[in-house]
């Protein structure tokens, strides 16, 4: 029996609202159902489960990065597929039909799957400091053809303040040229474009519109060489993003408490999880709130609890309920209001910031920092800075890209909590009918095998 191609496109933060403006993928579609999502709804969590059919509490993604007990360190981002605890859909497959191939196109913890392509973006990280645009593939030659055919990986517009639809075209189009060329029984493609703007700006405005047709554009023409090559096209997203206008700053309240401890470094704090009695790792909407001695949870649960913005704070019950309960969940998780969310900050005085928080840097700082998509508003230089720092860059000298504002005012979206409303939240279109008007994300794994013909 030949399985029946599937191409599966991850459009980050659709959601049935946005639809309306997107022609091209609603003639293409032919059936949508509401889509759940997991606690937190974010991508790495989200699509661990798509691609395990397991909630976090058994693949073990508790968030885009957690704290590493055994590390000592908390790490974001992270890109090992073997951090994915489960069997993944191509194990399923190929128990079923062997020599199934898939190629994965930039959805996350793509290094070291064992998939049969592989495209996901990989700075060159240079021994002076360095960092060049540039992406990782399996096979490597790949990366060269990608590179002679598309140019190089645009990984300044694929996150920072100028993200934006080169990216997400790049990765169209190298999703078309594996379709083309290789005809994967299973092409899963990674669209971010629809996070920069909702986030920067919120989904109920003109830029969520533009950034909506913008990706109904970029995507048409493969939608077109799905169905071309016979393949059943499924496309879904994470979360949906919702409006905010509060951050919340856990970490300075869990310092002012006496629980959070920092050291300091020319001039500098920087986070010390070593020594301290409580700190949270901040994700969105979401923060795990690492406690290292069981007589400090009821302070901590109480600081959290008191702190405006914060809705709820789970403890191992709450956790469990929601399919947390996992080692590498924090002692408690803080969940916040519909129109707040977390900020990493844990120091007191701008004047202590490390250096990496003007920075896009999101390997270093120990939480998600949403104003990374901007340039900071109170330089009236910064984009004039930031030209001649990447002037350095192409003439080979070191560089710091210090533009990132330390307000984080400006953020007008953002996602984590599980939706209150279906129209907010994730969607599943599909262009063959559907059984059903909904799914779990503990579904998409069984669903993706059935319209495969592999179950």
């Amino acid at each position: 029996m030949t399985p029946t191609p599937l191409v599966v496109i991850d459009v980050v933060g659709l959601t049935p609202r946005l639809l309306a403006h997107m022609p091209n993928l609603t003639r293409a579609m032919r059936a949508e159902a509401a889509l759940g999502t997991v606690l937190p709804a974010v991508t790495c969590s989200a699509q661990s489960t798509f691609l395990t059919g397991a909630p976090p509490r058994e693949h073990g993604v508790v968030g885009n990065g957690w704290y590493f007990r055994d590390l000592g360190e908390v790490l974001l981002w992270r890109q090992h597929n073997a951090l994915v605890g489960g069997s993944k859909i191509w194990d399923d497959a190929r128990r079923a039909h062997p020599g199934y191939r898939v190629a994965n196109v930039c959805w996350w913890y793509a290094m070291g799957a064992d998939v049969d392509w592989n495209v996901t973006p990989r700075p060159v990280y240079h021994a002076d400091g360095r960092k060049s645009p540039d992406c990782y593939t399996t096979p490597p030659e790949l990366r060269v053809d990608l590179t002679r055919e598309l140019g190089r990986f645009p990984l300044f517009t694929y996150w920072g303040p100028k993200a934006g639809i080169a990216s997400s075209a790049w990765i169209v189009k190298a999703a078309r040229y594996l379709l083309e060329r290789e005809r994967p029984d299973l092409t899963l493609v990674y669209v971010p474009h629809l996070d920069y703007d909702l986030q920067r700006f919120g989904p109920g405005g003109a830029e969520a519109v533009a950034a909506a047709r913008a990706v109904d554009r970029v995507l048409a023409p493969l939608l077109d060489d799905a169905a071309a090559a016979g393949a059943v096209t499924v496309v879904l997203s994470e979360y949906g993003i919702t409006p905010v206008s509060r951050p919340v700053d856990v970490n300075r309240a869990l310092r002012r408490a006496g629980l959070l401890e920092v050291y300091r470094q020319a001039g500098m704090e920087y986070l010390d999880p070593w020594t301290s009695r409580a700190f949270a790792v901040a994700d969105h909407q979401i923060a795990h709130v690492y406690v290292k001695d069981p007589a400090d949870l009821e302070t901590a649960r109480k600081v959290l609890a008191d702190l405006p913005g914060v809705a709820e704070v789970l403890d191992g019950d709450g956790k469990a309920r929601h399919g947390l309960d996992h080692e590498r969940s924090g002692e408690l998780v803080a969940v916040a209001e519909p129109d707040s969310w977390f900020t990493y900050y844990y120091w007191l005085d701008d004047a202590r910031a490390p250096d990496f928080a003007r920075l896009v840097d999101i390997h270093r700082k120990p939480g998600y920092d949403p104003a990374e998509l901007f340039f900071d508003p109170s330089d009236r230089f910064v984009k004039l800075r930031a030209a001649g720092a990447l002037a350095r860059k192409e003439l080979g000298m070191r560089y710091a890209m210090n533009v990132v504002p330390l307000d984080p005012l400006p953020v007008r979206g953002s996602h984590g909590r599980l939706p209150a409303d279906p129209q907010d939240g994730p969607v599943l279109l599909c262009s063959h009918p559907l059984e059903r008007t909904e799914y779990a994300a503990t579904d998409v794994k069984s669903l993706l095998l059935s319209l495969a013909g592999l179950r």
